[in-house]
């Protein structure tokens, strides 16, 4: 009796208990706060004691066994779940049946291998023995990668954040069998705190009201349900018109209104970078460089990206950016690192170089390169996904901690930089690069940064000031004290190398490689470098040979590292997202812009025609993320706001516009115009929530500028035009090369112009065609470099 009437209190006061060794006295005021009596304490303890011996022998005798159905799968972040007390199902029909035929609400709990709150929920309640058998008792359990599923992670989350206003992960979601969702919430904390009621009370409570009061839930769940299905159905006749050029114009303003003038980004605390944002920014800046709002969206970009290469959200010791920063200085990061902001990073440093030539972005482009080549780079080509926020502070450690593989405290470094720069004014290498990165005696992290404490006298390493500054203080020459900075960082990675990894995630992802490709392919032609673009086309070989199903012709979400660096697949491949195809066909349009082999043009055109059979919204214009043949998914929606990714929609809508520019399909121009006109709305009042799609509106009405050089792709003077066009940052551009190799050549067989240019005397000739207009064939690269100067003026 004494059992089932406290339960909760009992299973709060264990996690209490488990978090630390306490004596009698702490005890009775913890029993106290529980209000128990002395011989209900008495009783409860001695029934926990025996619980829990009993489950920590269970628990022994099965640690070497699979814990649960997470074990069969492929999923790094479901495999971290597989030895969990909870019984967890992926999603499937497994799951599914199960909660059917035994009529028990679904715990829907969604999250990623590199997310620094999921793991902490998993070590509060997930591997609590007490909080997985309420979990078991009371609930079917489903874990979903939400890399690997966003159809689903997308439809609860609008439910999530449409209750409470905010979402994030972990996710977590209570379902009815039909998977109507009823309640929710993100991370919910073991036991009362942060002004949250614990987890085994929320799992309690919700579980009996749907023991005992069924049809209220039922009632709730399906008018939330129809309020969400509204929201996605369009309500308005679509007409071929386009909002006007000026939604541009307007989404600066917008993006200036939050505009943050001492450390850079659109937003205070936490701060993201937002890569969506620079892309339009840049390119109001190309359009008109010398008008005032085109200087101020240049000036934006370049002090929030010098800002966030100088801040602790880049890593200066190995290279690369985290997710985001938790201030508002881009100082104290939440650590981990995703592939799909380093390919985006890539252009917004490459596009800063183009267009200000500061040999600092070209440092950090080829920083980021080094950073994803070296540890995210599987053999053949494809990229991992991510690398863990946590990590074991030390080998023999018991227990992971944020940061741990990112920071160091002042003792630290001053054992490892004794060299001494300065003879006469006794100046050491520890002294330069304590002052130039902030690192302090007692840690460089406030309290308020550092929730759990796990940075405390830590220094993650930032940059207030700058080299000159430095030098002047110390008295020393700017390359002596670059170098300093440089051997002191090398030193300090050589030593970080002998702490404990991350936990890498290598998923591979589709969609995000091909941000990769673009990333890389924007590069290679930003600096002329061979070696991106050879690294951009091994991982787009890579997607051909893994990642597209030739026999169905479908693109397949993802795949795995298996042994000896294998490529798997699990017994049923998840199959492509609409995201999938819009950021691979972007990624290989920017890798024909590199490499000009046409192939990746004929790849880009079969992709863009299957993507319209699967997701397009005929009647409406747009893309639907996922297909209609998945049952379980109660939501089709449309992805039309950018967030940490461009939306799948603006960059399918911006690849439209290039693929009928290259290969003159109307069709397409129609589909993009059609999908612009529906977002008319958004586009005129909210611009600023969608940049990525304003992008496609300046490029449909502006209409693209076609430079088509006619030559030899190896031969000097075709690479001297070439690099004309491809060393400037210009607004809506294509580049098409006309090299004479005939019908076997997808852009000979669909776009005419082609066989009307014609070289000049024997020599390599360009043609700049805007509004169906080309200009007079150029054979001088300067000649060519006078016709762009002259359209920004």
């Amino acid at each position: 009796m004494i059992w089932a009437r406290c339960y909760t209190q009992q299973v709060r006061l264990v996690l209490d208990l488990s978090k630390k060794t306490i004596n009698s006295k702490e005890r009775g005021i913890l029993f106290i706060k529980y209000n128990l009596s002395l011989n209900q304490a008495s009783s409860v303890y001695k029934i926990l004691n025996r619980k829990m011996a009993s489950i920590s022998s269970e628990i022994r005798n099965e640690a070497n066994k699979p814990q649960n159905k997470l074990s069969l799968e492929k999923s790094p972040y479901l495999l971290q779940h597989a030895k969990n007390p909870v019984d967890w199902y992926p999603w499937g029909e497994e799951a599914l049946q199960k909660a059917r035929r035994e009529d028990k609400l679904i715990f829907l709990s969604v999250g990623y291998s590199t997310c620094h709150w999921c793991h902490v929920m998993e070590r509060e309640s997930f591997e609590n023995p007490l909080i997985a058998e309420i979990m078991n008792k009371y609930f079917v359990n489903i874990k979903v990668d939400r890399e690997e599923r966003p159809d689903i992670d997308r439809v609860y989350m609008t439910f999530i954040q449409t209750i409470s206003g905010h979402g994030g992960w972990p996710m977590s979601v209570f379902l009815t069998p039909d998977l109507t969702p009823i309640t929710g919430g993100t991370y919910f904390p073991p036991h009362d705190k942060y002004g949250q009621p614990g987890f085994p009370q929320i799992l309690e409570s919700i579980a009996h009201k749907w023991i005992n009061n069924k049809q209220s839930f039922l009632k709730s769940g399906s008018k939330i349900l129809e309020v969400l299905k509204e929201a996605a159905r369009s309500k308005t006749q679509i007409e071929n018109n386009p909002p006007p050029i000026d939604c541009a114009s307007t989404c600066v303003k917008q993006l200036i209104n939050g505009y943050d003038n001492k450390f850079g980004g659109f937003s205070g605390a936490p701060k993201f970078p937002q890569p969506v944002n620079f892309n339009l920014l840049f390119l109001m800046y190309a359009r008109d460089p010398e008008g005032e709002l085109g200087k101020q969206s240049l000036n934006m970009c370049i002090h929030t990206l010098r800002k966030m290469a100088n801040g602790g959200i880049h890593d200066h010791v190995g290279q690369g950016f985290a997710r985001y920063s938790v201030d508002g200085k881009w100082h104290v990061p939440h650590f981990e690192k995703m592939l799909y902001d380093q390919g985006q990073l890539l252009q917004s440093y490459s596009d800063a170089y183009l267009a200000t030539k500061d040999p600092f972005f070209a440092k950090i482009t080829n920083d980021i390169v080094t950073y994803v080549t070296r540890d995210l780079l599987h053999p053949e080509g494809g990229f991992y996904s991510a690398e863990d926020a946590d990590s074991l502070p030390t080998h023999d450690a018991l227990a992971k901690k944020e940061g741990a593989f990112y920071v160091w405290t002042y003792e630290e470094i001053e054992s490892l930089l004794t060299k001494i720069i300065s003879e006469n004014e006794g100046v050491t290498m520890f002294d330069i690069f304590c002052f130039h990165f902030n690192v302090q005696p007692e840690g460089n992290v406030k309290r308020q940064q550092d929730p759990h404490g796990e940075l405390t006298q830590q220094n993650v390493l930032i940059v207030f000031g700058s080299v000159d500054e430095t030098a002047q203080h110390f008295k020393l020459s700017v390359d002596t004290v670059e170098d300093c900075i440089k051997e002191s960082l090398s030193i300090l990675f050589e030593e970080r190398k002998k702490r404990p990894r991350p936990h890498l995630d290598d998923k591979i992802v589709t969609a995000w490689n091909g941000l990769m490709i673009s990333g890389l392919s924007r590069a290679a032609s930003a600096f002329d470098n061979l070696q991106y673009a050879e690294y951009a086309e091994k991982t787009a070989k890579f997607i051909e040979k893994y990642l597209y199903d030739d026999k169905n012709h479908l693109l397949l979400r993802s795949c795995y590292r298996g042994e000896r660096d294998s490529i798997t697949q699990p017994k049923v491949p998840i199959k492509g997202f609409q995201v999938d195809y819009a950021f691979v066909i972007r990624g290989l349009l920017d890798l024909y812009e590199v490499t000009f082999d046409p192939h990746w043009l004929e790849f880009a055109e079969k992709l863009q025609d299957i993507q319209d059979s699967l997701f397009l919204d005929s009647e409406n214009g747009g893309y639907f993320s996922t297909t209609k043949d998945d049952h379980s998914v109660i939501l089709r929606l449309k992805e039309e706001q950018d967030g940490a990714e461009p939306s799948g929609n603006s960059v399918a809508c911006c690849n439209l516009i290039k693929l009928s520019s290259f290969l003159d399909r109307s069709d397409f121009l129609d589909k993009a115009t059609k999908f612009l006109s529906s977002m008319r709305e958004i586009l005129t009042e909210l611009p600023f929530s969608c940049p990525e799609l304003v992008i496609s509106l300046v490029n449909l009405v502006d209409s693209t500028t076609q430079v088509y050089i006619v030559g030899k792709k190896d031969s000097e003077d075709t690479k001297r035009l070439l690099r004309v066009v491809q060393e400037r940052l210009t607004s809506g551009r294509v580049v098409i090369l006309v090299d004479g190799t005939g019908l076997e050549n997808i852009l000979y067989r669909k776009n005419q112009i082609i066989n009307k240019m014609k070289q000049q005397n024997s020599r390599a000739t360009a043609y700049v065609c805007h509004h169906h207009v080309c200009s007079l064939p150029v054979t001088d690269p300067d000649q060519l470099a006078s016709l762009f100067d002259k359209k920004r003026q």
